[in-house]
């Protein structure tokens, strides 16, 4: 009999510490599905209009798993596995790459959080969050543009091989990332470097940051590779349900030929404004000043972007969106980061739906 309670109180116990176990750890599946109808005018050579179903308007369709792990003490083990998708297709947004937007792993506490593996720059963390399009990947130039022979001039947004620190202090927050070049007998050949620091203060917030991207030497025998610098200041004021926001980037990629440096500013200003509870309206500018333009004609494009949103409940949404682009010099200019532009100016309007997991 005392061996039948010594067992039933050894089970009881291992299922104790199992399931304080389990309490501690935390993972979860989220997502975004994104679509809608578009049309654009201006698609290919010939200029012809485009009718099409497109993925990820207003945000990046996506997959991903993140957890933690309470280690005691105050420190946390987490990670994250995120994919891209396109909903038209069901490819990956980068073929052969699972998971393309995020696979890291590293320790949270008091200090901050540390990861290591694939995952978004400081940059893209620091001033993203003051872009009036909200993170869109059309009919938004906050991380790149499409102008002058396809310069896109953007910032570094997503980097593999790194190490990224970010941490709150009060009304600080620090950031940096190191992504290894991953060169034998060289630290710097290809090697990537980003720093931001962001300050809050009730409805005000602002942000800089720093990057640099070596590029790859010419030769194992070389040390000339080019270098690539931006600089990011963005804030933003919060009255009621207005957001106003306004962002700088300064551009520049000094090239290992000594050819002339590419350089360009970036500007963009914007406001969001909450309407009514379920009813959201954007406006945006986005203008780019090129620089050292080889043929003298540059493009200096800018674009208006606008958008409505609808709430459907706190997970799903409706949009339409509405964006305007112009070149230039009969220079070419397009409204997506991704698409080839194919005139000098281009429009186009998206009807859609998000639905967040």
């Amino acid at each position: 009999m005392k061996r039948k309670y010594l067992a039933t109180a050894t089970f009881a116990a291992l299922g104790a510490l199992a399931s304080g176990a389990h309490a501690q750890t935390n993972v979860s599946i989220y997502g975004i599905i994104d679509t809608g109808v578009e049309y654009v005018n201006n698609a290919n050579a010939n200029k012809d209009g485009l009718l099409r179903l497109s993925s990820g308007a207003m945000n990046t369709s996506r997959i991903g798993f993140r957890g933690t792990e309470d280690l005691g003490g105050g420190l946390k083990a987490v990670f994250q596995l995120e994919n891209g998708f396109k909903v038209d297709t069901g490819e990956f947004d980068s073929a052969g790459v699972l998971f393309n937007r995020q696979a890291n792993v590293g320790l949270e506490g008091s200090f901050g959080r540390l990861v290591a593996g694939r995952s978004f720059t400081t940059t893209y963390d620091f001033i993203l969050p003051f872009d009036p399009m909200g993170y869109s990947g059309q009919y938004s130039w906050a991380t790149s543009a499409g102008a002058t022979g396809g310069r896109k001039d953007g910032m570094p947004t997503n980097l593999q091989n790194i190490l990224k620190y970010q941490g709150k202090f009060g009304s600080f927050k620090l950031g940096a990332t190191y992504g290894f070049g991953e060169t034998a007998g060289s630290n710097s050949d290809s090697a990537k470097y980003d720093f931001g620091v962001g300050y809050e203060s009730g409805p005000f917030r602002i942000a800089a940051t720093y990057d640099r991207v070596n590029g790859a030497a010419a030769s194992p025998a070389s040390s000339a590779y080019d270098k690539t610098t931006t600089i990011h200041l963005a804030g933003d004021y919060q009255l009621g349900g207005l957001d106003l926001n306004l962002g700088y980037r300064n551009y520049k990629k000094t090239l290992a030929s000594n050819a002339p440096d590419l350089r360009s500013d970036l500007f963009w200003g914007g406001a969001s404004y909450k309407a009514t509870p379920v009813v959201t309206l954007i406006g945006a500018i986005y203008y780019q000043n090129i620089k050292n333009v080889a043929s003298g004609k540059d493009a200096d494009p800018i674009m208006y972007s606008v958008r409505g949103k609808y709430a459907l409940s706190k997970r799903t949404d409706l949009y339409l969106s509405a964006a305007y682009a112009k070149a230039k010099n009969q220079q070419l200019v397009g409204l997506s980061r991704d698409d080839i532009a194919y005139g000098s100016s281009q429009t186009g309007v998206i009807a859609g739906m998000q639905h967040r997991f």
